[in-house]
């Protein structure tokens, strides 16, 4: 009864630190069940051991819950999150691996526990039914195995997100694609489009990573160098340490970027409106200091001797109600009537899907992010999942539609950068070389 009065406060406490995520909170409440039910299903096995050491485990186990109602306060009423982003990110992280770790393996001890109940009840039954004592046999062994299958694919899920944290998140790939546009002038012919996104500044521990991948651009000598958004992840100050690396980013025809949803400052509470509007005045001009063009619902026309081809980037846009929907393709498009090639930036693929597909037929490329391939899948050479494909009809790589005899591309970039949890598995992190040809 006091963990469920307790849950009341909580709540409050997580949507004033989470407001955008608030409905997240039951689930939560679901990980702390799964916790006690692990606990409880664990517990007599420290009745052998002496009292420190079974002191020492205890804390240990309920460490992970301790840290995470702590830093959960401490974001909500000193916005802790703001200060010290990265360090935010990766406890949290390791919070979520354990807890992940914990639910497999208490999948596991469910069944078993099934099993033993099922068990028992025939044997009871049949017991009471012969007047026989009831035989508990050789079986039971059988809960005792999957319980230990259990703990076995409990660690290995551990451990494997473990090395997520601490080495694929920095596997940089290089994914190429060539695509053929037949309206494409021949000044433009080769084109080299580098494409990147989601970089999610506040979830990086040290700036190194961030200019290997800024010297792995630069080393494909891209025409042009395209962001599709989520330069942060709560507030423009995330990105201050990073801006020499970023800065070094360069390209024959400039960099140029667009908003995602985490940029307009959604997922803090500020005190005003007007420190709100300051964050995002404040993320302009770092775009300008960097070199980078941004595009709020225009576009920038490119030319090789005399042939055009234009950059159109919007706001975002959703098809979901959980984020923004500010893009303005009407007047993102403005003047780019009679340029024969368009390149639209837009950061959330719902938009190809239910708008521009079908209602902006001259668009040739867009190019998105927002995913990540929700950081954790399997992608093989004939056969590629994850959960992301359950939320997102387009969620990674290339995708063609014809509509009204044209044929539209849409390239969803995995993303460079992490949120949630600080880690790769399956799904890298990705620098996309998209050559046109005509």
């Amino acid at each position: 009864m006091g963990l469920v009065l307790l849950l009341i406060p909580a709540y409050f406490l997580f949507a004033s630190a989470n407001p955008k995520t608030a409905e997240r909170f039951p689930f939560l409440v679901f990980l702390l069940a799964v916790d006690f039910y692990f606990w409880y299903s664990i517990k007599d096995q420290f009745k052998k051991l002496n009292k420190v050491l079974k002191t020492i485990l205890s804390v240990i186990y309920w460490l992970p819950l301790g840290a995470f109602v702590v830093l959960l306060a401490l974001t909500s009423v000193h916005k802790y999150n703001l200060t010290h982003p990265a360090l935010v990110s990766y406890i949290f992280g390791f919070v979520m691996v354990i807890y992940l770790a914990k639910l497999i393996t208490v999948i596991f001890f469910l069944f078993a526990d099934i099993f033993r109940i099922s068990l028992f009840t025939v044997r009871h039954a049949r017991a009471k039914k012969t007047g026989r004592p009831i035989d508990h046999g050789t079986h039971m062994s059988r809960g005792k195995f999957i319980r230990t299958m259990g703990l076995a694919t409990g660690g290995l899920f551990f451990s494997g997100m473990l090395i997520g944290m601490v080495r694929w998140a920095h596997d940089f790939r290089v994914r190429r694609e060539n695509l053929f546009l037949p309206n494409l002038p021949e000044s433009f012919n080769g084109l080299r489009i580098v494409q990147i996104s989601d970089l999610h500044l506040g979830s990086w521990a040290s700036a190194d990573p961030i200019a290997e991948a800024a010297s792995i651009i630069n080393d494909l000598d891209p025409d042009v160098v395209l962001f599709t958004g989520d330069l942060v992840n709560y507030s423009t100050n995330e990105a201050y340490r990073f801006r020499n690396e970023l800065g070094r980013i360069r390209a024959r025809h400039g960099v140029f970027a667009i908003l995602g949803n985490h940029d307009y400052g959604d997922y803090v509470t500020w005190p005003d409106e007007t420190a709100k509007v300051k964050n995002l005045e404040e993320l302009y001009r770092f775009f300008g200091e960097m070199g980078w063009q941004l595009l709020r619902n225009e576009n920038q026309v490119l030319e090789r001797n005399g042939d055009k081809i234009a950059i159109i980037g919007v706001e975002n846009w959703s098809a979901s109600k959980r984020f923004p929907k500010l893009g303005n393709m009407t007047k993102a498009i403005s003047g780019t009537e009679n340029i024969p090639v368009k390149i639209l930036m837009s950061h959330d693929p719902t938009h190809w899907e239910k708008e521009i597909s079908h209602k902006f037929n001259d668009i040739d490329l867009t190019l998105s992010g927002h995913t990540h391939g929700f950081q954790f899948g399997v992608e093989l050479k004939n056969f590629r999942w994850s959960f992301a494909q359950y939320v997102y009809k387009y969620w990674a790589g290339l995708y063609e539609s014809t509509h009204k005899g044209k044929k539209q591309y849409l390239y969803v970039n995995r993303g460079l950068g992490m949120i949630g949890y600080p880690g790769r598995v399956g799904i890298l992190p990705e620098i996309t070389l998209i050559t046109l040809n005509s």
